[in-house]
């Protein structure tokens, strides 16, 4: 049994598809809501953690305090080798916690579904390697990765902000973008923040278009959810210090 903790931040931001690709490929999951619920003090009784997204900024912890105590966790994991799948704010979070730098994106918000390139040494990663060389992936940020931890590993870009996806140590990964979310989240999502829809052109929150869109995702993203389970229950070999291509 694969038993993950999964760190919702978020009520508008669940697990949604990406906890039933991880329920379907074998795993247990274990959803502490860190808005009102105490998070553990360390990862023991867990074989890997998710860290979901939301609407609050990596470290705005005078309005969450809790944010501390999800990147404390999130540097607990690096430390111990703990596969991890941080996503959007959960990305930031640990990029923060393992000496990156966040800040609000000079080049505005990105939204929609839209694609990002994978880097070469991704080829050569347990997880991304199988990955299409531009997959589909749904934005919804104004904040970014300015600066990726000393350690870390980019290996996913976009053109506007090119810090979308990376990996920290061995197992411990950050995307940028979301892969969770239903056509019903992002519509929620675009009804809550007229300010930051207003910027991008309507085109890309087009109900067809968001609908094709996460079909593509689906198609390239559960699979890559059931290779973090495996990587998780210890059947994905992985050598320390993975090597650049």
């Amino acid at each position: 049994m694969t038993r993950l903790l999964v760190l919702q931040l978020d009520d508008q931001d669940p697990a949604a598809r990406l906890g039933d690709w991880l329920t379907g490929a074998g795993a247990v999951l274990d959803v502490v809501k860190t808005y009102e619920q105490p998070l553990p003090g360390s990862l023991a009784d867990h074989r890997g953690l998710v860290v979901l997204g939301g609407a609050m900024g990596a470290l705005d912890d005078l309005d969450h305090p809790w944010l501390a105590d999800v990147r404390k966790l999130l540097s607990h994991a690096v430390a111990k080798r703990v596969p991890t799948l941080a996503v959007c704010l959960g990305a930031q979070l640990l990029a923060a916690a393992t000496g990156g730098q966040v800040r609000r994106g000079p080049h505005g918000p990105e939204v929609g579904v839209m694609l990002v390139a994978k880097r070469d040494v991704a080829g050569r990663d347990p997880l991304f390697a199988d990955l299409p060389w531009t997959p589909d992936v749904l934005q919804f940020h104004q904040d970014e990765i300015a600066l990726l931890p000393p350690t870390a590993e980019l290996l996913a870009s976009s053109p506007k902000y090119p810090n979308q996806a990376f990996r920290v140590g061995d197992v411990v990964y950050g995307v940028q973008f979301h892969i969770e979310t239903t056509p019903e989240m992002v519509a929620r999502w675009a009804q809550g923040a007229p300010e930051l829809v207003a910027t991008v052109p309507p085109a890309r929150l087009d109900p067809e278009r968001i609908e094709r869109g996460h079909e593509d995702i689906r198609e390239v993203w559960q699979p890559f959810a059931e290779r973090f389970v495996r990587l998780a229950a210890g059947e994905v070999s992985v050598p320390r210090n993975l090597p650049l291509v």
